[in-house]
């Protein structure tokens, strides 16, 4: 749990959310993912940082460029993590578990 707590920690950012949202289109370079953003290119380094130290994302690099793409994988790790959350739906009640149907 605490990973998944990790992940939705660096998601809680909006420009970590517009960094990702931009990565979904295909895998590209800081300079391009910085523009229109109203950070910093240090701003910029942090927040592919933590989405890479998470596993969000990956990079490789080109020549003496860094490029930065999802991690499809990790991804759908949430998304089943949430398909888990919505189906299980269990409450505590009294000390009991009582699962809500």
């Amino acid at each position: 749990m605490k990973e998944k707590a990790e992940l939705f920690k660096v998601l809680s950012d909006p420009h970590r959310l517009v960094i990702l949202k931009r990565l979904l289109s295909g895998e590209t370079c800081g300079c391009t993912l910085i523009e229109g953003l109203p950070i910093t290119q240090p701003t910029l380094s942090h927040h592919l940082k933590m989405l890479s130290d998470t596993g969000l994302t990956t990079t490789h690099k080109e020549g003496t460029w860094k490029k930065h793409q999802v991690n499809i994988e990790k991804i759908n790790e949430l998304i089943d993590f949430l398909q888990e959350l919505k189906t299980t739906q269990v409450t505590e009640q009294g000390g009991c578990r009582v699962s809500i149907h």
